[in-house]
């Protein structure tokens, strides 16, 4: 039997024909068309979601928990099975892997706040990648074939030793006193000295008045 487009069929079950509502009481849906009687549902352009008839919903009974880590450090992570099998495909070269080879070689997506090596697998080849950050395994890994891992200078993290000394640093500033900043106090002037001469302003000149004459009484 060929099968042709008008012979196309869908299986059994998989289409349902729409429901006809409001033709008439023994179909079921007639009337209110299964709306129920009147009230706020029974129109058209309702959409109650979360509300409970008035009272605090559920949506605000329950207490929140836990917060968004605006600066919380994202890392694409990369294990070594993954590394190996590109390797052996011919899509990653072992020497200089960086963000971009692994990008190129679709190991990576997106380049969030950095890379991470996972030591899941088992590594043959002696690579040499460039990573921001690196389990411990995946370091020993590494170095047991002979390979290493570089750390650019721009890392986007602390190690435990630095974070500790930091720590440290931190607690000495604040043991250290603050010491408050004393204005020198200025030497009392003589007494009879001057600062300075003193420059006689200019007088304005005093306009004379014109006197009339007063009018003598009849």
């Amino acid at each position: 039997m060929t099968f042709t487009l008008n012979k196309l069929v869908g299986n059994q079950g998989s289409a349902h024909r729409r429901m006809r509502v409001g033709r008439g009481i023994g179909s079921g849906k007639g009337k209110t068309c299964g709306r129920g009687g009147k009230g706020q549902t029974a129109r058209s352009g309702v959409a109650i979601k979360g509300f409970e008839g008035g009272q605090t919903p559920i949506h605000r009974r329950l207490p929140k928990r836990g917060f968004n880590n605006f600066s919380a450090k994202v890392f694409e992570v990369v294990s070594l099975s993954d590394i190996q099998n590109a390797i052996d495909a011919g899509k990653l070269q072992a020497a200089g892997i960086n963000a971009d080879t692994l990008k190129a070689a679709g190991l990576t997506k997106n380049r969030l706040t950095g890379i991470k090596l996972l030591g899941g697998g088992e590594l043959k080849s002696k690579i040499e990648i460039s990573v921001c950050k690196a389990s411990e395994s995946a370091k020993a890994a590494v170095e047991k074939a002979g390979g290493k891992i570089l750390m650019p200078s721009g890392k986007v993290y602390d190690t435990k030793e630095e974070k500790e000394a930091k720590k440290a640093e931190r607690k000495e500033v604040r043991k250290t006193p603050k010491v408050k900043a004393v204005k020198a106090k200025t030497e009392p002037k003589a007494e009879g000295v001057k600062s300075g001469p003193k420059v006689a302003k200019a007088k304005r000149p005093v306009k004379a008045k014109s006197i009339k004459p007063k009018a003598e009484k009849k």
